[in-house]
């Protein structure tokens, strides 16, 4: 082997030589990627109430679009993990911010229901093709530190989700519809700085990271990731349809303006965002059980102070339950990374991605359907039933990672 090929395996193999190429400038791009990719992913729920007036569309409808965007964003990130693994190539990353906001900003000339639903899936396209290989990205060559790494990668997407239904409500509220094509702009612009500056993988980075590609040790842990994979997919019932439904129901049943309601979801998920940060650090000091099972036992009973009050109590409700709920985000996706640490690009797909979109397609179309037969009050109040059924799950999970791996 020649010295030149000997170097070049060497930077594949060494993780401090991959720290060197993904460095603090990598992974500020890679956050901002994840900002502008996840500013798109909330504009539908931003916009239900103007599409609704714009295009007619009923409370099923509404959801069926969720349900779509939920799919073609969340559900399908292994397969486009799978995709970026097959072909190496970092225009997965590269392309995706403008893909997703230009598919949004294209809703403007839409002419009916089914285009809006062609627009909304190709932005669920751009979403899906970005998360995998970004997250994996992110921690590339991080040794120490990778949970508060993967805390702020995950939390610049929720600051971007919770951004966005404002962005996009004081957009079209103060310009007029008209003006959504100009949302293209921080998505282009976010694809600009990753194309000329994040790097590329070598052949030896590539080759090593496919020879570790396996579901074998995955198979062999497969309780405890069973487990969390259910904790998620509970969770994420709850949070996909309340970011779907939630400005939608504050407009139609609480009477708010679409900037007033945008503005409050805006809050809810920005404490979900400061949520992912303290239960990092309470799952630090802890351990990641004891977070998840508080994240369950306590949501419910803020959601419920929400859905029974109002005004200032009703709001601190509200904002209490998305930062209780949101604890877990980082937290799952670690527990998995630990129990299975040669697959974490695989197993961080499957947390972050297909339990979100299994559920987001199960139940976001669900609950529009009942919304139209018993209001949306009682169809969103009745999901709380699942972070206490999670809580009970939590009870199964073995307290140490040792004890997880022997089940």
């Amino acid at each position: 082997m020649s010295s030149t090929t000997q170097a070049v395996a060497q930077t594949g193999s060494d993780p401090r030589a991959r720290a060197a190429r993904f460095g603090a400038l990598t992974f500020v791009l890679l956050c901002l990627g994840h900002f502008t990719i996840d500013v798109s992913s909330s504009a539908l729920s931003g916009l239900q109430p103007v599409l609704r007036e714009r295009f007619g569309i009923t409370l099923t409808q509404a959801g069926m679009l969720g349900g779509a965007f939920v799919f073609s964003s969340s559900l399908l990130q292994p397969l486009y993990g799978w995709l970026a693994d097959r072909f190496r190539t970092r225009m997965f990353t590269v392309l995706s911010p403008l893909l997703a906001s230009g598919a949004v900003a294209l809703l403007r000339f839409a002419p009916g229901f089914y285009a809006v639903m062609a627009l909304v899936v190709l932005a669920g396209v751009g979403i899906a093709a970005f998360h995998p290989q970004g997250t994996a990205l992110a921690v590339r060559g991080v040794e120490h530190k990778r949970g508060r790494a993967m805390a702020v990668f995950i939390s610049s997407g929720t600051l971007g989700f919770a951004i966005g239904p404002s962005f996009f409500a004081a957009l079209v509220t103060a310009y007029g519809f008209e003006a959504l094509p100009w949302s293209v702009l921080p998505g282009a612009f976010g694809s600009l700085l990753l194309w000329i500056y994040l790097p590329a993988e070598t052949r030896a980075e590539a080759s090593a990271d496919r020879s570790s590609a396996s579901w074998g040790p995955i198979l062999q842990v497969w309780k405890p990731i069973t487990l969390l994979f259910l904790l998620v997919f509970l969770r994420s019932t709850v949070q996909v349809t309340y970011a779907q439904m939630l400005p939608l129901y504050l407009n139609v049943e609480r009477g708010m303006s679409l900037v007033m309601g945008n503005y409050l979801v805006s809050a809810y998920l920005l404490c979900g965002a400061l949520g992912g940060f303290i239960g990092g650090t309470l799952a630090d000091r802890f351990g990641g059980r004891q977070v998840i099972l508080a994240s369950m036992a306590g949501t419910a009973p803020c959601l419920l102070l929400f859905f029974l009050t109002e005004g200032w109590l009703s709001a601190l409700g509200l904002c209490l339950g998305g930062l209780v709920l949101l604890f877990t985000i980082p937290v799952n996706v670690l527990m998995a990374q630990d129990l299975a640490p040669g697959q974490s690009a695989t197993v961080s797909s499957l947390m972050m991605g297909f339990a979100w979109g299994a559920a987001g397609l199960l139940f976001v179309p669900v609950t529009g359907w009942l919304a139209d037969r018993i209001g949306m009050h009682d169809a969103l109040m009745l999901l709380l039933i699942f972070p206490v059924l999670g809580a009970a799950i939590t009870m199964l999970l073995p307290k140490t990672l040792e004890e997880q791996r022997r089940m």
